[in-house]
């Protein structure tokens, strides 16, 4: 095989919060890390799908506090290590601290494409705490990438291990994805990462197109399991790059195990390209929307596609939830608006 290293983050159990309404129970999660360990998988990413402190009524409340789901996950791990993510102004540094004594030894922390500049306490401080430390530029379709090299260049000077290139809305095209792993690795001097959505089909393809240009963190998650129409197959992932001649140290039998006999009997619903999750990578939206607009959807009894096409024109970036209802009740005024009579 090429004599290559990747590491391969699953993200399951925190980008699949979305998709599980941030409903994992202690035993979900106790075999889902067990099954990951014994793939040897060697990161595995564990939070409330809008990272630490993300359990509210804005993002969704969590079934079970997230704390007591890293101690779960971090009890299973011989030599798999637990993740977390944290995005500034939803995590604290109280959130990243309590992380760690629970058992946390990485942190990705993630900001907007052009906000780096807001993460630099949130880094440092991940450093003092010996965590492995990596920055995540999401929704890095809506940047040039002039700017991302910009924003990726802040995380590598606030001492970033490894920046991520986040498709958050999985917009991105295959040479996309090339030209913007292909302009961090000549730019920076630290490790390049990939984290994608298949909203458009395309997070598959997206992944081989980051490992070639060079990224050597690759995210996935098993069964897709994860917001929109869920994230690069961590299982697909592994077979492929076999199947290319990479090493990934992952081994397949035991990552299809995981995946097919606990991750797919707690799954609320398979992972599929849908008209509303082809629309999110369509128009650019957000991934973790996709919820939130199905339920605004019905409430104001109008076409779901008609908000996210909104969203899109809008700009609209996590954070901004609120934004969905505001856009569906201003569709439905426009709607059954009355004409004023001649």
């Amino acid at each position: 095989m090429t004599n290559r290293s990747f590491e391969i983050v699953d993200v399951t159990l925190r980008d699949g919060s979305h998709s599980m309404r941030h409903a994992f129970t202690k035993e979900q999660v106790r075999e889902t890390a067990r099954g990951l360990d014994k793939a040897g998988v060697n990161y595995f990413e564990v939070s409330h799908g809008d990272g630490l402190g993300g359990s509210s009524m804005q993002y969704g409340l969590s079934k079970v506090n997230e704390l007591e789901l890293i101690e779960t996950a971090a009890a299973e791990c011989g030599q798999a290590k637990v993740s977390v993510l944290l995005i500034p102004g939803i995590g604290t540094k109280y959130d990243l601290n309590d992380a760690v004594k629970a058992g946390a030894k990485m942190v990705r922390i993630a900001t907007h494409v052009t906000e780096a500049d807001v993460a630099k306490q949130h880094i440092t401080l991940a450093r003092e705490l010996g965590l492995k430390t990596i920055g995540f530029l999401m929704m890095a379709h809506m940047a040039s990438i002039e700017k991302l090299v910009e924003q990726a260049k802040l995380f590598e000077s606030y001492g970033a291990e490894v920046v991520y290139v986040t498709d958050s809305a999985g917009a991105l095209l295959p040479h996309e994805v090339t030209e913007r792993i292909t302009a961090l690795k000549n730019e920076l001097s630290i490790e390049i990462g990939f984290h994608g959505h298949n909203n458009l089909s395309m997070a598959m393809a997206n992944t081989l197109a980051a490992v070639q240009a060079g990224a050597t963190y690759i995210d996935g998650s098993l069964r897709a399991l994860g917001a929109g129409s869920g994230n690069t197959q961590t299982e697909v992932m592994v077979a492929v790059l076999e199947k290319m001649e990479y090493n990934t140290g992952v081994d397949l039998y035991k990552i299809l195990d995981v995946a097919n006999d606990v991750v797919a009997k707690y799954m609320p619903r398979p992972q599929e390209v849908t008209g509303s999750s082809l629309m999110m990578g369509y128009s650019g939206v957000y991934s973790s929307f996709l919820l939130h607009t199905e339920k605004a959807a019905k409430r104001f009894n109008i076409d779901e596609r008609d908000i996210l096409v909104e969203l899109g024109k809008m700009k609209a970036v996590g954070g901004q939830e609120d934004l969905i209802y505001e856009v569906a009740a201003n569709i439905t005024k426009k709607k059954f608006a009355v004409a004023p009579k001649p």
